[in-house]
């Protein structure tokens, strides 16, 4: 018995693996299956280099943002631990040490 899952597309038993992602023989479909599996969760996050950001990652800054009201910048390379993935524009809601709660675009920042 095969563990394979079947296409997404087509939906045919018959995928078979290529590296790192699966590849359908009926259909030609190509597809990572880590990546199908957070599209069927719904909410798909990914970071300024295109990771997959899931609920309890740690993430660092990958540049310096101005906060509104704050005295000072958050730098580049601050560590951001145990985020939680959000709807909506800033999809990542976070506590930072030293800054306090903080909604983060994932845009700025890369997986740890």
């Amino acid at each position: 018995m095969s563990t394979t899952p079947p296409c997404p597309v087509c939906h045919s038993t018959f995928a078979y693996p290529t590296g790192q992602s699966l590849m359908c023989p009926e259909c030609g479909h190509e597809w990572n299956p880590e990546e199908a599996n957070a599209e069927e969760t719904g909410l798909v996050v990914k970071d300024a280099n295109g990771n997959i950001l899931k609920n309890g990652d740690d993430v660092v800054m990958a540049k310096d943002l101005a906060v509104k009201g704050a005295p000072k910048a958050l730098k580049a390379g601050t560590k951001v631990k145990n985020i939680k993935l959000v709807d909506g524009d800033h999809n990542i809601d976070c506590r930072i040490e030293g800054f306090g709660a903080m909604a983060l675009k994932s845009e700025f920042v890369k997986k740890a």
